[in-house]
């Protein structure tokens, strides 16, 4: 940290506690001209500073660090697409302001994403497509709350405190979990619990009864119960934490309620000290973990895109479920990785090559077009209600890390990490892709001329013309 340049957060912070650069550089004991150099990175943070800083403002050392953005990047990029492919804004452009200007940035995506969105409604009213929306209909809620964790990088810090603090007030230990979870709704609430719903789970408020199918697992009882519990014993918070991006009483606030009491539920079966540990021990091996917490896989892989607890942080992994459709019902996100919401992903990403081997986990090292590069795992899993001939699911499960931190999985085990051109090139879907020349390219690239000739062919699908300088 003898050479940290964070003049933009740190004239943030000062602006936010409404202090003066003279007040400032008093409490820190250095002249306010030096402190001037400092916000306008002509000088870098000194240790003795830092030190005083994280004193002053009680904040961890690693908000002066320097931090990753080359996901709010590829946000930009998306958002901004059109704009950048007319030359109207450089990549080089969209990477200095994410890096200097975070909350400038954060606002221009907002309104790129919303200017797409108006577009979008307009064209479809004009094509007599749309009859359920006016222009500028907002997303839907779903999208809505995958966004609210995906800002928070999916970890959300009081609720997982409180989580752990009941799960040590009743006792949650691993193979004993549905019994503390069903004494606690008993011993406090006076709930009785049933089994044989048609439904997953139905509670019944004036009887006092939590309905539960015959057909979960005891994981899946587990998650159930605690999430009861998360709505009887948090309700209030799950309130406030869902009014920070959504209005009470609409649909969004809503769901926001029932994601969180989600998440609390899985920081109760899975309290953050203990997983971690075990998580540690194990190396990540997501089958010894599921083995040990007797909880489903996808439960597990979910918990350990959480673990960003400050001063206990696990590793940093990036959660994605799809379908044998590249339909993406759920991504979360701790790291830099970029999910597109155009619509599609890469086909050379190994979560599709995991439904041609259900129950196999599969590895790869995958870099981005940016070159940063990714270890990840894809398993398929499948869900049934039961009966013969009755429709199951089946969905991949994707958890991935950045490379620095895959030494850390029992998976990189047998892998040349190093070797950057090993790694299988995948982009964050066709529209949006850099790579020109993949073969599995599926729509042309963005903002690009095809060259089109009748006496010639490519294997690649949709060659391009040279760029004029």
């Amino acid at each position: 940290m003898s050479k940290a340049y964070a003049g933009a957060r740190l004239r943030r912070l000062r602006e936010e506690r409404r202090m003066s650069q003279a007040e400032l550089a008093r409490v820190l004991g250095i002249s306010p001209s030096y402190l001037n150099q400092m916000e306008h990175d002509s000088r870098p943070l000194t240790v003795p500073v830092l030190l005083r800083l994280t004193e002053t403002f009680g904040v961890d050392p690693s908000f002066f660090s320097e931090r990753d953005t080359s996901r709010l990047v590829a946000d930009l990029r998306e958002a901004l697409a059109n704009e950048v492919a007319e030359a109207r804004v450089s990549p080089s452009d969209l990477a200095e302001l994410a890096t200097r200007m975070p909350a400038v940035a954060s606002v221009l995506l907002d309104l790129g994403r919303r200017s797409q969105l108006l577009a979008e409604r307009l064209a479809e009213t004009a094509d007599g497509r749309d009859e359920r929306h006016g222009p500028g209909a907002p997303r839907s809620p779903h999208e809505e709350i995958r966004e609210f964790f995906y800002r928070r990088q999916n970890y959300l810090h009081d609720t997982d405190l409180a989580a752990e603090g009941l799960a040590h007030e009743i006792g949650i230990r691993p193979g004993e979990v549905v019994q503390a979870l069903s004494n606690r709704l008993t011993d406090t609430h006076g709930i009785r619990l049933a089994t044989g719903s048609a439904e997953l789970h139905r509670f019944d408020l004036r009887a006092k009864v939590l309905h539960l199918s015959g057909r979960l697992r005891p994981g899946q009882q587990a998650f159930r119960m605690a999430t009861q519990l998360a709505l009887l014993e948090y309700g209030q918070e799950l309130d406030r934490l869902a009014a920070e991006d959504f209005a009470p009483g609409s649909p969004a606030h809503a769901l926001a309620r029932i994601g969180i009491a989600n998440y609390f539920a899985a920081a109760l079966i899975l309290p953050y000290r203990d997983f971690h540990g075990a998580a540690e021990e194990f190396r990540y091996d997501i089958e010894r973990l599921t083995d040990h917490a007797g909880l489903g896989y996808e439960t597990v892989c979910h918990r350990l895109s959480t673990l960003q607890r400050p001063r206990l942080r696990g590793v940093p992994f990036s959660f994605v479920r799809v379908d044998r459709a590249g339909n993406m019902s759920k991504r979360q996100s701790a790291t830099g990785f970029h999910f597109s919401r155009a619509g599609g992903t890469c086909p050379l990403w190994n979560v599709y090559e995991a439904f041609a081997s259900p129950g196999r986990i599969h590895v790869q090292v995958a870099a981005m077009p940016d070159g940063q590069r990714y270890l990840w795992t894809a398993r398929a899993v499948t869900r049934h209600r039961g009966g013969w001939g009755e429709p199951g699911k089946t969905f991949a499960i994707g958890l991935g890390c950045e490379i620095r931190h895959a030494s850390r999985l029992v998976y990189s085990d047998g892998l040349d990490l190093d070797n950057a051109s090993a790694a299988t090139p995948i982009g964050m879907g066709c529209r949006l892709c850099e790579r020109l020349d993949c073969p599995q390219r599926a729509v042309p690239p963005l903002g690009r001329t095809l060259a089109v000739d009748e006496n010639s062919s490519t294997f690649v699908p949709y060659p391009v013309s040279p760029e004029r300088t």
